[in-house]
């Protein structure tokens, strides 16, 4: 169903959406949309940055100890 839209479809379908939304709203929705994807990102960063410092602090140590060593 959807693959047959082509061109012209996508275009009458953005004038069909513009007319009844119209410019301004059109524009604070892509604001927000914009905002939430930015918003996602950085939850993303953060929560792989947390992750990655869990790790790091129950890294172990697995050096061997030597008699020299704990001289």
């Amino acid at each position: 169903m959807l693959n047959n839209i082509g061109l012209p479809g996508l275009l009458l379908i953005a004038v069909v959406v513009l007319v009844l939304f119209g410019r301004g709203k059109i524009s604070s929705l892509m604001g927000e949309v914009g905002k939430g994807i930015t918003a996602f990102k950085k939850g993303v960063k953060d929560g792989s940055e947390e992750l990655e410092q869990d790790a790091s602090e129950l890294a172990k140590d697995v050096t061997p100890e030597t008699e020299k060593d704990k001289v």
